[in-house]
């Protein structure tokens, strides 16, 4: 029996997740396909997965945080962090997972020597994220629009700011985790604050993929070197993929055949 899965979200309908999964299944011949459905509101994830008798889905903003309420059991990375970006339908409990995170991580790689970095933003991959850095010893500030959401950092981080009592210093990273830019152009915070953070930084990232964010574009107009979120997006995503098949396929296999998808 063919095996459907799901993204859920609001946004959905620029994510390449369907394209990326539904080539994997394809290539390798595995009996299942990949769908989106825009979710209004997250309180109703859990019915909505069941009624479309899906077997596993991954979660997008701004859902990740009740997906982690909407699992039955909650396994690995995402227990930490209390959020949840992919579910996987076991006997009919819900399990979740996070692969934001590791996703991340293999995304930055390439830049070098990473101590200190500046989160922006304080949601569910923010969340992710810098729980994620500090496993690594990194240094992590957080920088929010408003003082509510900081609550969850004030006593795992070094520092926690919001735009009215930012401390500029010197960052390795900078990361937008925000949606500015998503779907419209503004930045993740005043503009001024952001010139004066990118002067102090050598790299930044941002979790949007897909367009040149503006948050982006001042990076590059500064040459600082940038990624956007698209190998995050893939990262996360072979690692969804393998939870999805209950790796049945090879962790490589799905890799190449994912990484195929980004040419599509």
């Amino acid at each position: 029996m063919k095996k459907i899965f799901a993204l859920f979200g609001n946004p959905v309908s620029h994510s390449r997740s369907p394209l990326m999964h539904n080539v994997v299944f394809k290539h390798l011949n595995y009996d299942a396909c990949y769908i989106r459905i825009k979710l209004e509101d997250g309180s109703k994830l859990r019915e909505t997965f069941f009624s479309y008798g899906l077997s596993g889905a991954n979660i997008t903003v701004p859902h990740k945080e009740e997906a982690y309420k909407a699992c039955d059991e909650v396994r690995g990375f995402a227990k930490t962090v209390g959020v949840v970006n992919t579910i996987v339908n076991e006997n009919n409990r819900l399990i979740g997972y996070n692969t934001d995170a590791d996703g991340f991580m293999q995304a930055i790689k390439e830049f070098k020597d990473i101590k200190t970095i500046l989160v922006i933003g304080a949601g569910g991959t923010a969340k992710a994220l810098a729980s994620r850095f500090l496993q690594d010893n990194l240094t992590v500030d957080v920088l929010n629009r408003s003082a509510n959401n900081l609550a969850y950092f004030k006593d795992k981080v070094q520092n926690c700011y919001t735009w009215d009592d930012f401390e500029l210093k010197k960052y390795d990273l900078v990361v937008n985790t925000t949606s500015a830019g998503l779907k419209d152009e503004n930045l993740p915070a005043p503009k001024e604050l952001i010139e004066s953070i990118l002067d102090n930084t050598s790299f930044a990232a941002d979790a949007i993929y897909g367009k040149l964010t503006p948050f982006l574009q001042l990076a590059k107009n500064k040459n600082i070197t940038y990624k956007d979120g698209a190998d995050m997006l893939l990262g996360q995503g072979i690692l969804a993929n393998e939870l999805f098949v209950n790796k049945e396929l090879k962790l490589e296999d799905i890799r190449t055949e994912m990484q195929k998808s980004f040419e599509l």
